[in-house]
């Protein structure tokens, strides 16, 4: 299991002895299966409710292949997050992953607060 840090604004994900690679430039192939695996880690272990979507079909102006995790939905237990590649036009989660054996993740938190004033 990685060992995570997370910060107000970033998580780190540092790759363990036995924790899988992924590969993949296609279609982002290796960065969602990174995503995939994050995520189901941080629901079981750390009590998040996320899913992993793709970033244009909430709306938000980005290139049609990023995915993010966020916080299912406002009624959802623990922290209102989306968790996102900052480095995405830059390069995929898989290179830093694979070669240094960790990656930084931008947090933006309380996504749903403008939702909940209205």
């Amino acid at each position: 299991m990685p060992q995570i840090i997370i910060s107000e604004t970033y998580m780190t994900v540092k790759r363990e002895p036995n924790d899988p690679k992924f590969y993949g430039v296609q279609n982002a192939a290796g960065e969602s299966n990174f995503l995939y695996w994050l995520k189901n880690i941080l629901n079981a272990d750390y009590g998040y409710d996320l899913i992993k979507k793709r970033m244009w079909k909430d709306g938000h102006m980005v290139d049609d292949m990023q995915e993010y995790l966020r916080t299912r939905s406002p009624r959802s237990e623990g922290p209102k997050v989306a968790i996102y590649n900052h480095r995405w036009a830059i390069e995929g989660l898989e290179q830093p992953w694979n070669g240094l054996g960790e990656v930084t993740l931008a947090v933006e938190r309380d996504i749903f607060a403008q939702e909940e004033a209205e």
